[in-house]
């Protein structure tokens, strides 16, 4: 039979019948679980290294869960959560870093992205094209720990810790120094642009560049720094000059310094000097002649080919350089002024003399520009190239204008006194020339030229038909047949001079006459000689007797005979 089923009396009977309950053995397998998974939290926990965050402008590339955290190719993190700023400007990046890292998350750790680039250096990060971009660390050298950074975009220049110097150059220009251009001494790269930025507020370019050890030895407080354009075409009074740097800075440009030769070389600089940027090397070399005295040139001749920058010379040396061309035009004349100058600012500099800054008097030297302007001191304006056609200013000495010296200023600046160039003198005698030309009475003068011409014309009428009439005479038949018969005649020359030829009978004839002849002359001689001395030798048969006297014939007497 079934037995009945107890009820709750019963039961509870039976319970306060047994003295004591027992733990059951099936609890046991619950708790070791727990216990072993909380070890598991424990050393998972301990074993996770630091969480640190990260922040970029764009998360490009960039995938929760799967991009890395590399150092020298070793992977030291793994992102886990991208997602955006509160004010949504920038991406914020969470990742979880390996165990034992700390000694790595310092305040000047560096993070960027490696991903495939093209630059002026080459192609590299291709190695990321199959594997996906990853967030390269680079360890800092600070003892202070930080858990936020920032990301960039590029690589950075310079190696962390590496030794060198680190100095900031301000300048106006809007160059195209990036980040990454080399710095250059005497063509050799020595260090790298790390920053480049652009203050608003007072219209500046700021630079941040870094030159690698021993290099950093180069830069003093003499050292000046300029542009680096790669190439360098200039024309000026000074001529045609070309400048080649290297092929770097020839395809991107950079920065170049040295210490001008006019200057020591100075001593060292600490780290974060500020320099100033000048655009060129000429434009440098010209920044260390701080101390100068300014002079305004009213030109009263074309500064056409004046240009800013043009030397400043005393007989062939310069002291000087056109400082503006031309300079507030708008100011008042002075009253002693007939005619409308063209203001021009120069600049004396006598530290081109090789005059140190610190021995330098400035208002000496003004004094002494005034006793010289009274000695007749004056300012023109030359041509420096004939190519170029550039000017330049040079001063000397007028000794016939030396008394008319009148101290006079412009815009609160002294003039300097000038006097007219080369090319305005011949000018004016062209211009004297062309007047007196012009006063001329042309009329005579024409009319007599007309008369001249009439004359010409007729005589060449006449020398046209004396032509005519000698090419006639040339077309005769007779004129044509002239040329024959002269040979016809010089052939029978020629026939009758080989006739008495040496050999011919006509020869010896001519010759046994010619002997005779020499033998009568001979003959004839003594006759002659008798005759020349005494003439009457030719009546006389004697000439030894005496002359006869004249007598009267003697008459017979009638009767007798004979």
């Amino acid at each position: 039979m079934t037995e009945p089923p107890e009820t709750p009396d019963r039961d509870s009977h039976r319970a306060h019948a047994t003295p004591q309950a027992r733990l059951s053995p099936i609890w046991i397998v619950p708790l070791v679980a727990i216990l072993i998974g909380a070890w598991l939290v424990y050393d998972n926990y301990r074993s996770r290294g630091p969480q640190i965050t990260l922040m970029m402008d764009s998360a490009e590339g960039i995938e929760a869960g799967s991009t890395l955290i590399k150092t020298r190719n070793v992977e030291v993190g793994r992102v886990e959560r991208v997602h955006l700023s509160d004010d949504l400007s920038r991406a914020v990046i969470t990742a979880r870093m390996s165990p034992d890292t700390d000694a790595m998350l310092v305040e000047d750790s560096r993070f960027w992205v490696v991903k495939p680039r093209i630059g002026r250096e080459g192609i590299s990060g291709l190695g990321t094209v199959l594997s996906g971009a990853y967030i390269q660390l680079e360890p800092g050298q600070s003892e202070v720990d930080a858990r936020e950074f920032e990301v960039s975009e590029q690589p950075p220049v310079s190696p962390a810790g590496a030794e060198g110097l680190r100095i900031n150059l301000v300048s106006q220009l809007g160059n195209s120094l990036n980040v990454g251009d080399p710095v250059t001494y005497q063509g050799l790269i020595v260090g790298r642009v790390e920053e480049a930025s652009f203050d608003a507020a007072t219209r500046r370019m700021h630079h941040r560049i870094f030159i690698e050890s021993p290099y950093h030895d180069l830069v003093t407080d003499s050292t000046r720094f300029w542009s680096a354009s790669g190439f360098d075409l200039r024309l000026d009074s000074e001529g045609f000059r070309v400048n080649i740097d290297s092929l770097e800075t020839l395809l991107g440009g950079g920065v170049t310094f040295g210490v001008p030769e006019d200057l020591p070389r100075g001593m060292a600089v600490e780290a974060d000097a500020t320099f100033t940027l000048f655009p060129d090397e000429e434009s440098a070399r010209q920044g260390t002649f701080n101390r100068y005295l300014e002079y305004v040139l009213l030109v009263e001749d074309t500064v056409r080919g004046l240009s800013r920058g043009a030397p400043v010379e005393f007989r062939g040396v310069r002291i000087g350089t056109v400082a503006a061309v031309p300079w507030n035009f708008t100011a008042p004349q002075p009253d002693s002024r007939a005619n409308f100058a063209i203001p021009v600012l120069i600049r004396i500099e006598p530290q081109r003399l090789g005059i140190d800054s610190q021995e330098l008097d400035i208002e000496e030297w003004r004094t002494r520009f005034e006793r010289l302007f009274g000695l007749g001191l004056k300012a023109s304006l030359k041509s420096g190239s004939l190519i170029t056609g550039a000017l330049f200013v040079d001063l000397n000495f007028q000794r016939d204008q030396a008394g008319d010296y009148v101290a006079e200023t412009f815009a609160e600046r002294s003039v300097f006194p000038t006097t007219s160039s080369g090319f305005a003198q011949i000018e004016a005698q062209v211009t004297a020339l062309l007047d007196k030309l012009n006063g001329l009475e042309l009329e005579p003068l024409l009319e007599g030229l007309d008369r001249n011409l009439a004359t010409s014309e007729a005589m060449l009428v006449e020398v046209r038909e004396l032509t005519a009439s000698v090419r006639t005479l040339v077309d005769d038949p007779g004129t044509r047949a002239l040329p024959g018969n002269l040979n016809q005649t010089l052939e029978e020359l020629r026939a009758t001079l080989e006739g008495i030829s040496p050999d011919s009978a006509a020869y010896g004839d001519f010759t046994g006459t010619l002997q005779q002849l020499d033998r009568l002359l001979r003959d004839l001689q003594p006759t002659a000689r008798t005759l020349r001395d005494n003439p009457r030798a030719l009546l006389f048969d004697s000439l030894d007797g005496e002359d006869p006297l004249p007598r009267a014939p003697q008459r017979q007497s009638r009767g007798s005979s004979p």
